[in-house]
């Protein structure tokens, strides 16, 4: 971003050195910046180049490990849900994402209806659900939640964790999770090309520490302790090096 920032600045004054008439020799040129010290040096990585044919011919599980890392890190959650004859079901999800903030909508992407989706069938059922952010003291319980596991067994119950519910909102809420929200199911979205669906639900109830908010709106999720995932069976956790003013255009000229 710096790079291409200084390449813009430079054609600015290249240019307005040759609109002012000024001879503009290539020593000049470069005196007229003054330019930061580098704060890293540049090094040369031999690429590996893994094109979609080398995609296609990996093995399944290795294709998926691979496809899942391409983003990087994303949030884990479970999601909380109830069926309509009041079976808890509880599931592990790394495809949840913000999808606008007036009204508060959060996007979460379902797999291929291959097999019995509980998560899917009890949302679309009940048309309410929890998203629950995980940390290192339930990962173990969370991870296990990916097994499968008969509809008329419960994660919660298989797993060791506790459902938490709110009055007038259906689903459950994981009692352990320290960051989690309910919502309401506003539409699916089929996404033809692989046959997955985008769940956008609209916020509905959030609840958290409070110390952990800030007047700004910021959450601290370094503090919660909130993890985030690669692949199916790789997870981080989060550091905050840093918080930037709001980026603004600047004049070159």
């Amino acid at each position: 971003m710096e790079i291409t920032r200084l390449r813009d600045e430079s054609h600015s004054r290249f240019l307005m050195g040759r609109h002012e008439g000024a001879t503009l020799t290539p020593s000049k040129f470069l005196q007229s910046f003054s330019f930061p010290p580098a704060k890293t040096r540049l090094v040369v990585i031999q690429m590996k180049n893994i094109y979609l044919t080398d995609i296609e011919v990996m093995g399944k599980l290795a294709r998926v490990q691979f496809s899942n890392t391409l983003p990087g890190p994303k949030p884990i959650s479970l999601i909380g849900t109830l069926s309509r004859d009041g079976q808890t079901n509880l599931a592990p999800f790394s495809t949840v994402t913000h999808l606008g903030s007036n009204p508060a909508l959060i996007g979460l992407v379902s797999r291929p209806d291959m097999v019995d989706r509980h998560t899917l069938s009890n949302i679309l059922e009940t048309r309410c659900y929890t998203i629950n952010h995980v940390h290192s003291g339930i990962l173990d319980q969370a991870h296990h939640c990916s097994a499968r596991y008969p509809r008329e067994t419960s994660e919660f119950t298989a797993t060791g964790l506790t459902p938490h519910f709110e009055p007038g909102i259906a689903a459950p809420f994981v009692a352990e999770s320290r960051f989690r929200f309910a919502l309401d199911l506003v539409e699916t979205i089929p996404i033809t090309a692989n046959d997955t669906i985008l769940i956008v639900g609209k916020v509905r109830l959030v609840q958290l520490p409070e110390e952990h908010l800030a007047a700004d709106g910021s959450v601290d999720l370094t503090a919660i302790g909130s993890l985030a995932s690669t692949a199916l069976d790789t997870y981080f956790e989060l550091s905050q090096p840093t918080r930037l003013p709001y980026a603004k255009a600047k004049n070159t000229l």
